[in-house]
């Protein structure tokens, strides 16, 4: 464990800075600026003024380097600005996943960005059942599905090609919450990273 109050500070702005683009996604299904910009940037900081080590979050709380902040922030970018790009995901869903990954780094971000896209998955699932549309939306994903198969099967390159318009909007900052916790608490608790 941490012999100093900086880890708990760590968690506390990290869980802060969560907590507050799940209630502005929740409300007004959009993740603001002042959010996820500030709290980027103050991880880019931290992680440039700590000796360097393994991270933020695992014991003995050094930082990454200003190059492994920006890596972290650059591969959470990357990771949703697809989704982003086929009109699925909002611009802000994609700017918090960056700002955890400056906080965490490049590999952890990667771990945090499975089990953001598996909470999603569950997340729109609950939804669909909640607005009683939950065989239309098992329905359409065997349709697109069966679809990319044909296209390989035909010598096409497989594929999935975007929706004409959104089913609806999901408050993804709970998915990015909910894949970020288990590595929080794992981390809290033992001082190690939960991904490597």
């Amino acid at each position: 464990m941490y012999a100093h109050p900086l880890p708990s500070l760590l968690f506390a702005t990290l869980g802060i800075l969560l907590m507050l683009a799940v209630w502005h996604d929740v409300r007004s299904r959009r993740i603001p600026n002042y959010v996820v910009f500030p709290g980027a940037l103050l991880a880019l900081i931290l992680q440039s003024a700590l000796p360097g080590g393994a991270g933020l979050f695992v014991a003995p709380c050094d930082g990454l380097g200003l190059l492994g902040a920006l890596a972290g922030l650059g591969v959470g970018l990357a990771m949703l600005l697809p989704i982003y790009a086929l009109r699925a995901m909002g611009a802000g869903d994609v700017k918090l996943m960056a700002m955890i990954g400056a906080f965490v780094g490049w590999q952890t971000i990667l771990g945090i960005g499975v089990l953001t896209l598996l909470a999603g998955g569950v997340l729109a699932l609950f939804v669909a059942l909640f607005n009683g549309q939950l065989g239309r939306v098992l329905g359409n994903t065997f349709h697109m599905a069966s679809h990319s198969v044909l296209k390989s099967l035909s010598g096409a390159a497989p594929g999935i090609d975007a929706p004409a318009a959104p089913s609806g909007k999901l408050p993804y900052a709970i998915a990015i919450a909910a894949g970020t916790l288990p590595y929080l608490i794992y981390a809290a608790m033992t001082g190690k990273s939960l991904f490597s």
